[in-house]
């Protein structure tokens, strides 16, 4: 096992973003709703004004988890934690709060000030790195957490 690298992913890399493409297909298990197609069209598409980008750990040269952050496009100033996931047997390492938190670095260099919105099973992780939960926000075992900066 090497140094784990953090970095945005660089989507003209077609080996890079179909290996994005793959761990979240199958961490999400749900083809309906995240086909490869949508993830697909996901990680490729860039619009300026409403802005996404993700994020890869490697680790000797092979993606061990990816997550995005995206510009909502209903509210200004807010950015949105989304698709997410670390490869099953590098889960526990610390990785993916490690990838939650390089999306909040970028975020607060990139932007003077904003909110940051998750939806998590796990509040825990979200706490410690100063997320709140929203009052009365929880669907389906699934909480909405914000975090301002």
């Amino acid at each position: 096992m090497g140094k784990i690298r953090f970095d945005t992913l660089d989507t003209s890399s077609p080996p890079l973003v179909e290996a994005s493409i793959t761990l979240l297909f199958n961490a999400f298990a749900d083809p309906e709703r995240y086909s490869a197609e949508r993830l697909a069209k996901e990680l490729r598409e860039d619009n300026p004004v409403f802005y996404r980008r993700f994020f890869v750990a490697m680790d000797a040269g092979e993606i061990i988890a990816v997550g995005g952050v995206k510009a909502a496009d209903w509210a200004s100033c807010t950015h949105i934690l989304y698709l997410s996931a670390v490869t099953p047997e590098r889960r526990g390492q610390g990785i993916g709060r490690a990838l939650i938190q390089a999306r909040i670095d970028w975020l607060e260099e990139t932007f003077k000030s904003g909110r940051i919105l998750v939806s998590a099973t796990r509040k825990k992780r979200f706490r410690d790195l100063g997320f709140v939960d929203i009052r009365n926000s929880a669907i389906d075992g699934r909480h909405l957490l914000l975090r301002k900066f």
